[in-house]
C-alpha cells in the first residue's frame, strides 16, 4: 500500500495503489489555488494567487506562465464549449476566455450591486455557471486588494445565455469550493466561515437541486474536515467527495462518512482530477503542486 495514507473504512483501500504514492511536481509558489484539467491540451492550469498569475504544469515539459496578470484569479472551471472561466479577485467578476483568446467579463455585479470576491465556480450540463462569493479576495491585499464589500456572502447562478444571475442561497458566513454530485441532483458547498472570528463554522452542506436546476433545497451539514477546513472539493464518479484538509485530501462517502485520507506534508486549498482517465488526483498544497494517482475516476464533468 502506499505510504502517507490513513485508512478509515476498508473500502478506502481499494481507491489507492500499490506501486503509486505522492508526489511533488512542482514548489516555490506562494499560494496554490484553481486547479482544472485541460484534457484537450494535455496540461493542468493552477493559480500562484498571491503572485497574480495563472500558471501551466505539462507532463515532462515542467511549468510555465499561462497568463499574467491574471487579476489575482482563483477558481476556475471550463464551461460546455470547453472555455476557460476563472474567478477574479481584483475585478470582482467572472471572466470567461473565449475559443480566440479574447476575454470576456461575464458577471460582476448583483441588482446593482458589485460582487464581493468570487471564489470557486462551476458548470452544470444545462450550461448554467455556479459560483461562491465570499469576502476572502477583498479582506487584504495578498490575495487581491482590500476594498469595501457591497453586500452579504451568497452562491450564485448565472444563465449566460441570458445574463440572469440569481441568489441560491444566502445564509452563508464564507461560501467557499462547490462540486455537484455525478447525477447534479445534489450540490456540496465548503462553509469556511467569517475568518475574522476566532473559532468560525466550517463545514462542508450539501443541497438537493430541483429538477429544473433554478432552486435548491436542504443545506445542512455533510461533514465537517478535521484538521483544518475544507477549501476547494471534487467528486468521484462513485459520488464520494474528495475534500481539502489540514492534513491533506480526506475522502467522504456519499452518506457524509470519512473513508480516508492522503496525507499531504503541507495545507490542501485545491484539487482536481485529470490526465488520461481523470483518475490523477492533482492536488494544491501551499507552496507545492502535488499528484497521486488512484484506482478511482473523477466524475466526468468538469
Amino acid at each position: 500500500m502506499a505510504d502517507g495514507v490513513d485508512i478509515v473504512d476498508r473500502r478506502f483501500a481499494h481507491y489507492l495503489l500499490d506501486n503509486a504514492g505522492l508526489e511533488a511536481l512542482a514548489t516555490g509558489f506562494r499560494w496554490v489555488e484553481g486547479l482544472v484539467w485541460m484534457a484537450d491540451a494535455g496540461c493542468l492550469l493552477f493559480q500562484d494567487l498571491p503572485r497574480d498569475r495563472t500558471m501551466r504544469w505539462i507532463d515532462g515539459a515542467g511549468v510555465s506562465v499561462y497568463r499574467a496578470p491574471s487579476r489575482y484569479a482563483n477558481g476556475q472551471t471550463r464551461d460546455r464549449e470547453g472555455r476557460l472561466i476563472a474567478c477574479s479577485h481584483l475585478d470582482r467578476c467572472l471572466y470567461r476566455t473565449e475559443l480566440d483568446g479574447t476575454i470576456t467579463r461575464i458577471v460582476d455585479a448583483h441588482r446593482g450591486k458589485r460582487l464581493n470576491a468570487p471564489n470557486d465556480v462551476v458548470v452544470k450540463s444545462d450550461g448554467s455557471v455556479w459560483f461562491s462569493d465570499p469576502l476572502y479576495g477583498i479582506s487584504n491585499d495578498f490575495e487581491g486588494e482590500r476594498q469595501p464589500s457591497e453586500q452579504a456572502p451568497a452562491l450564485y447562478r448565472l444563465d449566460p445565455a441570458t445574463g440572469d444571475v440569481r441568489v441560491m442561497a444566502s445564509d452563508f458566513a464564507g461560501p467557499n469550493g462547490l462540486a455537484f454530485s455525478p447525477d447534479e441532483s445534489r450540490l456540496y458547498v465548503a462553509e469556511t466561515g467569517d475568518q475574522a472570528h476566532d473559532d468560525p463554522e466550517q463545514l462542508i452542506r450539501v443541497f438537493d437541486v430541483a429538477a429544473d436546476g433554478l432552486s435548491l433545497s436542504g443545506g445542512g451539514h455533510f461533514h465537517t474536515i478535521d484538521p483544518g477546513y475544507c477549501d476547494g472539493l471534487r467528486v468521484d464518479d462513485d459520488g464520494n467527495v474528495w475534500a481539502s484538509a489540514g492534513d491533506g485530501v480526506h475522502c467522504i462517502d456519499p452518506h457524509g462518512a470519512l473513508l480516508g485520507r492522503i496525507l499531504v506534508p503541507q495545507r490542501v486549498a485545491s484539487l482536481c482530477f485529470g490526465d488520461r482517465h481523470r483518475s490523477r488526483l492533482f492536488i494544491g498544497a501551499s507552496h507545492t503542486l502535488y499528484a497521486i494517482y488512484l484506482n478511482r475516476r473523477g466524475a466526468a464533468w468538469p
